[in-house]
């Protein structure tokens, strides 16, 4: 079985290269199939070490009226004849392959006003195609799959839900490499530690002042982005992870804090406690109040904090890029077969 697999998310940063990256690199393990890879940027070209990749320098501009509106080029161009092609949440080029998608939240359909209006234009011209010619879409979550029939008329038995992954190099940081990093970033001995982001979805004016009697860390913002390799090391520096977000396809820092033995703090809606399971603590990311005392128990209740290190330990176990890979390629036999 041939496959071509749209990997030009590893060009950005955020949980959809994650995702992209590591699921690209298991595919790539399995001698079953032959994967073959579309990868396509301007300024960065690609240097990771997966085999048949396809680079094209293409401009941003041009890549969504290419293989979203005019579609006069099909993937096979570039790719030869494949009998499956998996494409990007971006676009959705021409193919005679079965097409496959994944969807890892809606929020330009559901939640417009967090994204800037071009990119609901794309994400809702794009969706038309998917309506019309998707064999199955992945959806990261069941929430994202009960989001998705909300805004579509994707079928319901189109839909699988196929859960990400958390890389092995996340796990408790060594006590002394843990040190050193809280000296190269002059990082508090003591911190709760939230993610930066764009617009108003991750919550973080109400994390700030529910974490008034604390110090608290936010990426991009009191800290600069730590690169990929480090952030092991920042999630055991923390005692805690603080994750209000309005809305998460999935949430995958939840499991990254958590297989690193930080206790995670996260809200009670979407994908989130899908994903935390019973390691975590759930707020009303609405509630300054629940979130203030969540935040003061779990930094000043030591029994409570043992207790989220080991659940959270084991819940991220249940989350491995080697099962999402492997449902992943189930879902390529399927829809080759025309199984449904």
């Amino acid at each position: 079985m041939r496959v071509g697999f749209d990997i030009s998310q590893i060009a950005h940063q955020g949980g959809m290269a994650t995702y992209t990256k590591n699921l690209a690199e298991k595919l790539a393990e399995d001698k079953n199939i032959e994967m073959r890879y579309l990868y396509y940027s301007f300024r960065k070209p690609y240097r990771g070490k997966l085999p048949n990749v396809k680079s094209l320098k293409i401009p941003p501009m041009l890549t969504e009226p290419l293989f979203n509106r005019f579609r006069l080029i099909p993937v096979e161009k570039f790719l030869g004849n494949v009998d499956v092609f998996h494409s990007s949440d971006w676009t959705q080029p021409k193919t005679r392959a079965k097409k496959v998608t994944t969807y890892h939240d809606v929020v330009p359909l559901k939640y417009p006003r967090w994204s800037h209006p071009k990119i609901v234009e794309v994400h809702k011209r794009r969706l038309k195609l998917v309506e019309k010619e998707i064999d199955m879409v992945i959806a990261v979550s069941e929430a994202t799959k009960h989001d998705l029939l909300a805004v579509s008329s994707i079928p319901k038995e189109k839909i699988t839900v196929i859960y990400e992954g958390v890389d092995e190099r996340y796990k408790p940081g060594d006590k002394e490499d843990v040190e050193k990093f809280k000296k190269k970033y002059n990082l508090p001995d003591k911190f709760i530690l939230a993610i930066g982001g764009i617009g108003e979805r991750r919550n973080l004016a109400r994390a700030k002042e529910a974490t008034k009697g604390y110090n608290l860390v936010v990426t991009g913002e009191t800290l600069p982005w730590i690169p990929d390799e480090e952030m092991p090391l920042l999630y055991s520096s923390a005692q805690a992870l603080l994750y209000p977000s309005f809305y998460e396809g999935f949430g995958l820092p939840v499991l990254e804090a958590m297989a690193c033995g930080t206790p995670v703090i996260t809200s009670n809606v979407s994908s989130l406690p899908e994903v935390g399971g019973e390691a975590a603590v759930y707020v009303d990311p609405e509630n300054d109040q629940e979130m203030t005392k969540a935040a003061k128990e779990v930094m000043e209740d030591r029994e409570l904090r043992d207790k989220l290190v080991a659940r959270g330990l084991q819940q991220a176990k249940k989350f491995t890029w080697e099962k999402c890979a492997e449902e992943t390629i189930k879902i390529y036999k399927k829809i080759v077969n025309e199984i449904y």
